[in-house]
């Protein structure tokens, strides 16, 4: 009989031992791991500014959800905000580059690690400001964005800011441009006017009758009583203020070509010259939501209307559609019953997702409000809205083919006033190639202002404003 191999026994010293080494190679493991994820920081992607005389905008750009808190330092005015989970990096430094002179609330802006991990941003500034500091999920082409909005502690008063530009009166009159002002301030990716092009002649519209009743207006500051302008008849005349509203903005482009033109630019460059054919008329003045390439939170637009007491709101765009076949212009009122289409309600959708992609922060609105101001809008306004309508787009037929030969309905966002009648135009799709070569040709864009001027004053000349009632 073979003997029995003898068993081999431990020690519990032994076994204790070789627990240890297993434990300890598993942690050296665990942590060779472990420690890269540590040290990979965020990443930006891109820094852009956006300064206009509303506020300015700063946005970072990158590759996860950031998480940053800020304060105010005095003597002098300055922002600070710490980023965390962020290391330096090329793009976060040309941020100080970005920074224009002009800019109306940031003298400049330094970067620098604070500490591992963290960087730290500080905004020398002009004035003291009120900060929104707030971030936005990936939407569109867009990854994370941490957004900087700097506004002024006294809020814009958009009556003040056109008397400072001589751009508001009570007695009757308006400041009148020579020209269309996109000649003197080019707007990227659209063609400007030649210096000799004379523009087409206007045809003959209905005039104005006059008005004896002349309104309050209830955002302008108190100013001393002084007598009504007299017009022809010895009758009193009243100015009409318009609200001309360039779709997107900044941080949204809007609808791209395939030549690469933007509808922000386009839309832009027509809501100048349109602004500067109004004013050609005596008793009308103007009021653009966004004169610059900013962007305007889709409440704000509506709210700016109100403020300066507007007889109407007139929202210019280009946009696009899943085929590039189909083409022509179109106008839009606003329904609360449901949209006349599936396309009308395919595009109110597009619209109304502009603050997802311009970057509105929820957080400074009121839904409820919203809601409320909603449910004012009557149907004498959306009756009104029609005939403007109407009128403006049997204007355009006469220059480019319609999309839909009657006003379309559709519960676009922009349109929401309770107490202005309001359209949406669509001058064009800039994603039909022959159409987006017409929307960055100067004569087009000539005829299609023109023609909207024409609607409009048809309009009034039907429809004569009578004093207000405004819903406060």
């Amino acid at each position: 009989m073979p003997a029995t191999p003898p068993i081999r026994t431990e020690s519990l010293t032994e076994r204790a031992r070789t627990r240890r080494t297993v434990l300890k190679a598993g942690g050296t493991l665990l942590l060779s791991v472990l420690a890269p994820m540590r040290a990979m920081a965020a990443q930006i992607l891109a820094v852009r500014v956006w300064p206009a005389d509303d506020y300015t905008r700063v946005t970072l750009e990158n590759d996860s959800d950031l998480k940053a808190t800020h304060f105010i330092v005095k003597d002098p005015e300055r922002l600070v905000v710490d980023i965390e989970g962020l290391e330096l990096n090329p793009t976060l430094k040309s941020l100080v580059a970005k920074i224009q002179s002009n800019d109306p609330y940031i003298k400049q802006v330094r970067v620098g690690q604070n500490r591992p991990n963290v960087v730290r941003l500080v905004f020398d500034l002009k004035e003291e400001i009120t900060p929104q500091v707030f971030t936005l999920p990936p939407v569109g082409n867009y990854k994370h964005r941490l957004i900087f909005d700097l506004y002024p502690v006294k809020e814009i008063d958009p009556i003040a800011a056109m008397i400072e530009k001589g751009e508001w009166s009570d007695d009757g009159t308006t400041a009148v441009p020579q020209q269309p002002s996109v000649a003197a301030a080019p707007t990227p990716g659209v063609a400007q006017p030649p210096s000799a092009q004379t523009p087409p002649a206007a045809a003959p519209t209905p005039a104005l009758p006059p008005e004896v009743i002349k309104p309050e207006i209830a955002a302008a500051p108190p100013k001393p009583e002084k007598p009504e302008k007299p017009a022809q008849g010895g009758k009193l005349v009243r100015m009409l203020t318009i609200a001309l509203d360039p779709g997107h903005g900044g941080e949204d482009p809007g609808a791209t070509g395939a030549r690469g033109s933007r509808e922000k630019d386009i839309v832009l460059a027509i809501a100048k010259r349109l602004k500067s054919k109004i004013e050609e008329h005596p008793n009308m003045r103007v009021m653009l939501t966004r004169d610059g390439d900013f962007f305007v939170p889709l409440p704000t637009r509506v709210e700016k209307a109100r403020k300066v007491d507007a007889d109407l709101f007139v929202s210019i765009h280009a946009d696009a559609f899943v085929k590039p076949t189909a083409r022509g212009s179109s106008v839009f009122v606003l329904s609360e019953k449901g949209a006349s289409s599936s396309a009308a309600r395919w595009l109110a959708d597009k619209e109304n997702a502009a603050d997802l992609i311009g970057g509105a922060n929820s957080k400074g609105h009121d839904p409820q409000l919203a809601s409320v101001l909603f449910d004012l809008s009557t149907t004498a306004q959306i009756n009104d809205s029609l005939k403007v309508g109407k009128a403006v787009l049997g204007e355009i037929g006469g220059i480019n083919k319609l999309h839909n030969g009657a006003v379309e309905r559709a519960g676009f966002a922009v349109l929401k006033a309770p107490d202005i009648p309001s359209i949406l135009i669509e001058t064009a799709f800039i994603s039909n190639p022959e159409e987006e070569a017409r929307l960055l040709d100067n004569a087009y864009q000539d005829q299609i202002a023109d023609a909207i001027v024409k609607g409009i004053r048809r309009y009034f000349a039907k429809n004569p404003p009578l004093a207000k009632n405004r819903i406060t």
